[in-house]
């Protein structure tokens, strides 16, 4: 079973599907332990698991293959189709609408191609809002909708987000257009799905109606219903630093902590039965004892609340553990608890070939197998807090390895965090507000708002604590790392489990790339319709603007920018500059700010701007002229001129900061949003253009790149930062051909991904494409090369 689930696991790392030819040898392989001779036992052993090792393989390409067929075509993008479908999922608010999960169960326009698993939204029309109508599961619409293909920003260090979607079957993106032609066919479908779905709907809704305005309702309702999306950002930054936020969802431990208690209820009340004053009821305890109705009642109530979580990965896993241990309960089957973590491993990913994706999946089953560890064949008595201490402490250290693979954090006061968090969610605020929900109780929900927010207080003034980031490990490092984690958590009396400690040293001993002296590398991040670009010499750090806000509380700032310096183990700035007064340049200046602290902020903003005035000491204005050297590195602001700060009636693009950076590898121009005027009048001031890589100017757009700067800069290498299907048209084509006459190479962000320049003296620039490097079977055009199976 572990082998089926490497090579399930080994398929979602592929670039592309492996050709299906070698499905023929299957059955060969299939045939070798019967045909190899029995003293063979080895070989025969090997070839069982090549076997399961095949059977993952096959079995996760023939599942993605299924769903790469579920594509829209390029003709389809952006085109209006009318369709008929349902309403699948909960909806969830958004600030100008609802989006919700919709699947299509007819096409009604003639020869259109559309995927049958998509996400809709339906939004108020801007400055003339309608009534919307109610969302609900389980509904069927019909209505005209335009679809678009998922795409999303990619970068080092930070999630794949199209991956997640295709994970979870989201095929397309696409808004609902408000019209004559829709109309609701049927208010309820009666599936179990739906039923349930709206059942989580009703239950979200009334602890909104008994909490109006509270700060943790969106709290409670993720331990409800698992429903996370009214949870503010500051609040799961408080949750993240503390390291408890597997708590804030339907996660194993509150469906165990659940379903231990209906045991108990159960256990104790058949064994109460008045089986005296009613005799007939004799018969039913004789046949199911009060073992047998606890297990069953466990079950049941344990299957009852992953519903309500959606049948998230973590609630099918432990639902899947308690279900076999139900099972081996009811008919008297000894199970190891090993064979039981293992067999909820292979179910759960035979079920969910893409579960493997996801960083919980392995946290989910890691913690469980650690507790296990610490827990299984320990001899004597051991008082119950230091149990309790135990497991805590060999969750903490045991996920270190995975934490720091994926995350590049550790949070220092997670164990005592979760110490103080776990009895108070698991067994006050879990039960109170489900009780109080499934009773109709409101008292009970609200007693449970004032235990959570007592808590949160408590929790604040831990958030304070330092975060440990550095940049993740090599995977050779978290192997070892686990080892250590492993011979360190032996029993006492164990010689050298300090050896341990030594295992776990190469999980922090990262090794960070530098530029040599005298080089320059340039990352231009793709942040969507905006602009971010970092730059480093040798011991200096830059960033060229911040990106866009997304909107939710979320920016390019937090959701990128960070991440991906704290992977590059960049903990602070040298200078951030920020080039004009836009949002998709400025955007996501205060998250950045306040994770990774700048030394200097070059700006054409003024001191009394929202944007910079927290930081109106650390403050320089932008003006031609201004330069610098270090590492080898030159430095020169080239506009705006300090004449234009005294017309207020400048646009903000003709007052962009442009930086250029020279090395003796090569010369990169950033231009932020300059247009033709301002391209002229650099030109006529003498400014010293000429660059090997250049950030086109305003995104490509027809404003700028004029024909005598192209001819002036003569750029190698031409980036576009643009937004995947953005609403400007940016690049526009006849930019683009202007520079490939020139002879430019050139890349795009929305199709490219992160586009890294190195630059080092005596050796050719490096290009590194991440798309490239980074690529994944659903990525691009994944549906034609599925066509094989």
């Amino acid at each position: 079973m572990l082998a089926f689930v490497a090579g399930v696991s080994w398929v979602q790392w592929m670039p592309q599907l492996p050709d299906s030819v070698w499905l023929w040898g299957l059955p060969l392989l299939l045939g070798a332990p019967w045909i190899l001779p029995s003293s063979w036992r080895n070989v025969r052993w090997l070839a069982v698991v090549l076997i399961w090792l095949a059977m993952g393989i096959g079995w996760a390409s023939l599942r993605a293959t299924e769903r790469l067929a579920d594509y829209l075509p390029d003709a389809w993008s952006d085109v209006p189709v009318v369709v008929t479908g349902l309403v699948t999922d909960m909806p969830v608010k958004t600030t100008h609408g609802v989006r919700f999960a919709f699947d299509i169960d007819a096409v009604l326009t003639p020869g259109a191609h559309i995927p049958r698993h998509v996400q809709l939204a339906l939004l108020a029309a801007y400055r003339h809002p309608l009534a919307l109508p109610a969302i609900l599961p389980g509904q069927r619409w019909r209505w005209t909708i335009t679809l678009r293909a998922p795409r999303a920003s990619e970068n080092p260090h930070v999630p794949d987000a199209e991956g997640i979607w295709f994970a979870e079957d989201v095929r397309a993106f696409g808004r609902v257009q408000m019209s004559a032609g829709m109309s609701l066919l049927a208010n309820r479908s009666y599936t179990w799905a739906g039923t349930f779905n709206r059942w989580r709907l009703l239950l979200a809704q009334q602890i909104d109606a008994w909490l109006p305005g509270q700060p943790y309702a969106g709290v409670l309702k993720a331990l409800t219903v698992g429903d996370q999306s009214d949870i503010p950002a500051w609040q799961w930054q408080v949750f993240q630093r503390t390291g408890i936020v597997h708590l804030i969802s339907i996660s194993g431990s509150h469906i165990t902590m659940l379903a231990g208690l209906a045991y108990a209820l159960a256990f104790w009340s058949w064994r109460r039965l008045p089986v005296f004053t009613w005799p007939r009821l004799m018969w039913l305890v004789l046949v199911w004892p009060a073992q047998r109705v606890a297990t069953v009642a466990s079950a049941f109530v344990a299957f009852v609340y992953v519903a309500l979580a959606g049948f998230g990965v973590p609630a099918q896993r432990t639902l899947l553990m308690l279900l076999t241990v139900a099972w081996a309960m009811l008919f008297n089957v000894r199970v190891s608890a090993t064979l039981l973590l293992t067999v909820a491993l292979f179910v759960v990913s035979l079920i969910d070939p893409w579960a493997v994706l996801a960083p919980g999946f392995w946290l989910s089953f890691g913690a469980v197998g650690w507790l296990w560890y610490v827990g299984n064949a320990r001899v004597g008595e051991v008082a119950f807090w230091r149990r309790w201490w135990r497991a805590q402490w060999a969750v903490a250290i045991g996920l270190a390895p995975v934490l720091l693979a994926f995350f590049g954090q550790l949070s220092l006061v997670s164990p005592l965090a979760n110490v103080v968090a776990i009895p108070v969610v698991e067994l006050l605020v879990t039960p109170l507000v489900l009780l109080g929900s499934l009773t109709g109780m409101a008292v009970l929900v609200q007693m449970a708002h004032a235990v959570l927010a007592l808590l949160v207080s408590i929790l604040r003034e831990l958030a304070i604590w330092p975060v440990w980031h550095q940049p993740a490990p090599d995977g050779w490092a978290v192997s070892l790392g686990t080892v250590g984690v492993a011979w360190l958590l032996l029993p006492r009396g164990v010689p050298a489990r300090w050896l341990g400690v030594v295992c776990l040293l190469p999980l922090f001993w990262v090794h960070v790339s530098r530029p040599p002296p005298g080089g320059l590398w340039v990352d231009t991040l793709d942040v969507g319709q905006g602009l971010a670009v970092v730059l480093r010499t040798h011991q200096h750090d830059y960033l060229f603007d911040t990106g866009p806000v997304y909107g939710n509380g979320s920016d390019s700032g937090g959701r990128i920018i960070v991440p991906y310096l704290q992977g590059e183990g960049i903990d602070g700035l040298d200078t951030l500059v920020l080039s004009h007064d836009d949002n998709d340049h400025t955007g996501g200046a205060h998250s950045v700010l306040a994770a990774v602290p700048a030394n200097h902020i070059l700006t054409s903003l003024a001191a009394r701007n929202g944007v910079v005035r927290p930081w109106a000491a650390r403050l320089v204005r932008c003006v031609t002229g201004e330069f610098w050297q270090v590492d080898g590195v030159k430095f020169q602001v080239l506009h705006p001129d300090g004449s234009s700060y005294a017309d207020m009636h400048l646009k903000d693009n003709n007052r962009s900061c442009v930086l250029k950076a020279s090395s003796a590898g090569g010369s990169v121009l950033l231009t932020a949003d300059i247009e033709a005027r301002d391209e002229r009048q650099m030109l006529a001031a003498g400014e010293q253009v000429r660059a090997d890589l250049l950030l086109a100017p305003h995104h490509g757009s027809h404003t700028s790149s004029t024909p005598a700067f192209i001819a002036a800069v003569r750029p190698r290498w031409v980036i576009f930062s643009v937004g995947a299907h953005n609403r400007f048209g940016h690049p526009h084509g006849d930019v683009v051909a202007r520079y490939v006459r020139a002879g430019s190479q050139y890349w795009r962000s929305d199709r490219d991904g992160e586009v890294s320049v190195r630059f080092v003296p005596n050796h050719a620039p490096v290009v590194v494409v991440w798309r490239q490097k980074y690529r994944r079977y659903w990525q691009d055009g994944g549906q034609e090369k599925s066509l094989a199976w």
